[in-house]
């Protein structure tokens, strides 16, 4: 039996990665910064949550990662935690970097100094790219970020391939572009589109309150996004790859779609207001995920189109797609 090690397990990639890896007869292990007070409703909402082990775990003291590491030893080491909001780093920039790249740096550090077996994913993020100027980025593309979340982001996808280069570790980092589901906390503003959707549809009389709405993003599903990063360690070569639909919709077009789901006009709800927009933002994210096609096999098979409906059925109680990817 294979022993993962996830470290961010509580938040919606974690969760879904948890299901994904307990399917296929792994045995998993997740972290968290406090287990004892952290409520894992995520691993509960997917009805694993007695079966995954917990340990409290601060990246950024290397102490405590080397002792979780000591105590697992895993085959497979997922590295998802850290601050994850975009928006937030701009009021939390300190925390950003060091919750993102030091805690990278330790977790690096300490597999190199156990010197194991372990094959390691690494969370990076499209953010790094920055504005492409509407091209499709590729694994090849340079970074430009535009946030201290991809500043942070880009620091330790560099770690990450200094250290698979220097002391030869089977380390990877996944380019995830965005990717939602119903785990996505309210602050997420495509949760936040979907849950306001259904309360106007129920009655509530609010109106939804959005920043820029011209901006473009290539949303995809994360229960498939998952399988990725799996794939990614389980290839003979570590190597970095871009994770993404392939398709690029506005923001304006994804609240649509939300809104026409419940029967709605989103024009007659919602309102721009300048005081959400950034100061500093992507106009359009585009990828061309097709390395991921064609070495891992992998392929979204949900559009940001539909995975806007996919959110607001759930919310609705509805049937939802399946999570595996052809």
């Amino acid at each position: 039996m294979k022993k993962a090690l996830i470290f961010g397990v509580s938040g919606q990639d974690g969760a879904y990665l948890a299901r994904l890896l307990l399917d296929k007869g792994y045995q998993v292990t997740g972290t968290s910064r406090d287990a004892q007070m952290t409520s894992f409703r995520n691993l509960a909402a997917l009805g694993v949550r007695d079966q995954v082990a917990l340990f409290s775990v601060t990246l950024t003291d290397f102490r405590s990662v080397l002792t979780v590491l000591t105590k697992v030893v895993p085959d497979e080491i997922y590295h998802l935690a850290g601050q994850s909001s975009v928006g937030l780093s701009f009021e939390q920039p300190v925390e950003t970097f060091h919750s993102i790249s030091l805690g990278t740096l330790n977790l690096l550090e300490a597999v190199r100094f156990l010197d194991a077996p372990v094959r390691l994913y690494n969370a990076s993020s499209s953010d790094c790219f920055g504005d492409t100027g509407g091209e499709p980025a590729t694994e090849e593309t340079p970074f430009a970020p535009r946030s201290p979340y991809a500043v942070a982001k880009a620091a330790a996808h560099f770690e990450v391939a200094n250290y698979r280069e220097a002391y030869k570790l089977f380390a990877c980092n996944g380019i995830l572009f965005n990717h939602e589901s119903p785990l996505r906390p309210p602050r997420f503003v495509t949760r936040k589109i979907v849950s306001a959707a259904c309360r106007i549809a129920q009655g509530s009389g609010e109106r939804l309150r959005l920043g820029n709405i011209d901006v473009a993003r290539d949303w995809g599903y994360a229960p498939q996004y998952v399988e990725a990063m799996w794939r990614m360690l389980q290839r003979d070569t570590p190597e970095d790859y871009v994770i993404a639909t392939g398709q690029t919709i506005t923001l304006r077009d994804f609240t649509a779609h939300a809104f026409d789901a419940v029967g709605l006009d989103w024009r007659d709800h919602v309102d721009v207001d300048p005081s959400l927009f950034r100061p500093s933002d992507i106009a359009v994210s585009r990828a061309n995920p097709s390395k991921a096609a064609q070495r891992l096999g992998w392929r979204a098979t949900l559009s940001p189109a539909d995975v806007a409906r996919a959110m607001v059925a759930h919310e609705m109680g509805q049937p939802q797609p399946e999570k595996t990817v052809p």
